[in-house]
This record gives C-alpha cells, sequence and structure tokens, in this order.
C-alpha cells in the first residue's frame, strides 16, 4: 500500500482525521508541518517570518520527499504544499493524495480555535480562505480521492475515505 497523503486547505481536519485514519489502518502517522519544525528547529509562522514562503515551501517539499520514503504511512500536508508543482508531482506519483474538502463556514469556525497560522496573521478569515480555495481548487482537483469533511464526527469521514481507498 503507498502512503495516503491528505491535502487541502487550512482547517480541514488534515491532522485530526490523519490521525484517526492512520490508527485505524494501523499505520504510522507524520505530520509535515511538525516534521518542518523540528527540521529547521523553529515554528512555520518563525520560518515564514524569517525566510519567507517560497524558502518555507522548498523545506517542505524537502521534507515530504523524504517522508514519502516506500514505507506506508499517513501524511498530513500543510494547506499551500499540493500547489508546489515539484510537491505535487512527487505525491502524485508516490502516494494517493486524498484532498479533504469542506465548505468555508466551516473552515473558518475551526481556524478560529487555532492561532499560529501565518496565511491568516492579521486579516479577514473568511476573505482569505475564500480566496485560497478559489486559486488552490485546480490543484487540489488534481488529487484521484476528494472526500467532503462536514460538522459530523470525524469517523464518517474516516469511513468515506475508507471507502473511497477501497478498505
Amino acid at each position: 500500500m503507498p502512503s495516503l497523503v491528505l491535502v487541502g486547505l487550512m482547517g480541514v481536519g488534515k491532522s485530526t482525521i490523519g490521525r484517526r485514519l492512520a490508527a485505524r489502518l494501523n499505520l504510522p502517522f507524520v505530520d509535515a508541518d511538525d516534521e518542518i519544525e523540528r527540521a529547521a528547529g523553529m515554528s512555520i509562522q518563525e520560518i515564514f517570518d524569517t525566510f519567507g514562503e517560497a524558502q518555507f515551501r522548498d523545506g517542505e517539499r524537502r521534507v515530504i520527499a523524504r517522508l514519502i520514503d516506500g514505507t506506508p504511512k499517513v501524511i498530513a500536508t500543510g494547506g499551500g504544499a499540493f500547489v508546489n508543482d515539484d510537491t505535487r508531482r512527487l505525491i502524485l506519483e508516490k502516494a494517493v493524495a486524498i484532498w479533504l474538502d469542506a465548505n468555508i463556514d466551516i473552515l473558518v469556525e475551526r481556524v478560529s480555535r487555532r492561532e499560529g497560522r501565518p496565511l491568516l496573521k492579521n486579516r479577514d478569515t473568511r476573505a482569505v480562505l475564500s480566496q485560497l480555495a478559489e486559486e488552490r481548487r485546480p490543484f487540489y482537483e488534481q488529487a484521484p480521492i476528494r472526500v467532503m469533511s462536514s460538522d459530523t464526527p470525524h469517523d464518517a469521514t474516516i469511513d468515506k475515505i475508507l471507502r473511497a481507498i477501497g478498505r
């Protein structure tokens, strides 16, 4: 079984769903953002502030390449990872990309619960998420599997993913 890579906008639940999906499949779970922070020795916000988004994306691509090493696992990516051409190509060639999607109202409510999202810093959350959804849709649509996340329990979303991958 290839690794399963969860892609989608911030707040859609890639980390939360990913952890539970991995447990159900008895696979390791890795959050790419956590791995990036560990590798850099700083938070994602600090990486953005110090080096900018382009440098962050390059580091993100290298970390994801290291994570997709042939050992099956569930990987949660940052919201912008799949937009990067090299990162997207790597994921599509070596893993199964699963686009977790949700409507904007759900995303706005979820991201308001957590700090540390560089793209939302001092900005209107709904406007930013709406713009990102529009800009990133053509990239996310390249994932072979799309699963809608809603205000149902996480297990309902996990069940949809398991059905989509034939488990």
